[in-house]
């Protein structure tokens, strides 16, 4: 069965930067939509940013376009989310989620937690002001 295991959460102060990671082995599907979620104390689990593997399309929710960045690198099997200024409005929980039935027209920021089959554990990201 496929795997995600994220990693690199912690605690940054505002203006600082993390890079989390998901490893995706035994995830080896040539063209899926792989995703970042996040979800803060009472509030839903909401999309990132996807990317079409294989199209390698992206996309992003307004609040983070500019900042963040998805990427896949097929080598080494590991999906990032680069995270740049970031805010205290960005302290969250943090998941990786992957489905290779979800197509490149319906891969974007704002599909639903419920297209996706794959999740991984999350990994805690906390800003400070």
């Amino acid at each position: 069965q496929a795997q995600l295991v994220e990693s690199g959460g912690g605690s940054v102060q505002g203006g600082g930067s993390l890079r989390l990671s998901c490893s995706t082995s035994r995830f080896t599907y040539s063209r899926s939509c792989m995703a970042w979620f996040r979800q803060a104390p009472g509030k839903e689990r909401a999309g990132v940013a996807t990317i079409y593997v294989g199209l390698g399309r992206t996309d992003y929710a307004d609040s983070v376009k500019g900042r963040f960045t998805i990427s896949k690198d097929n080598i080494k099997n590991t999906l990032y989310l680069q995270m740049n200024n970031l805010k205290p409005d960005d302290t969250a929980m943090y998941y990786c989620a992957a489905d290779p039935w979800l197509g490149a027209d319906r891969c974007t920021w704002v599909a639903g937690r419920h297209e996706f089959n794959y999740w991984g554990q999350g990994t805690q990201v906390t800003v400070s002001s």
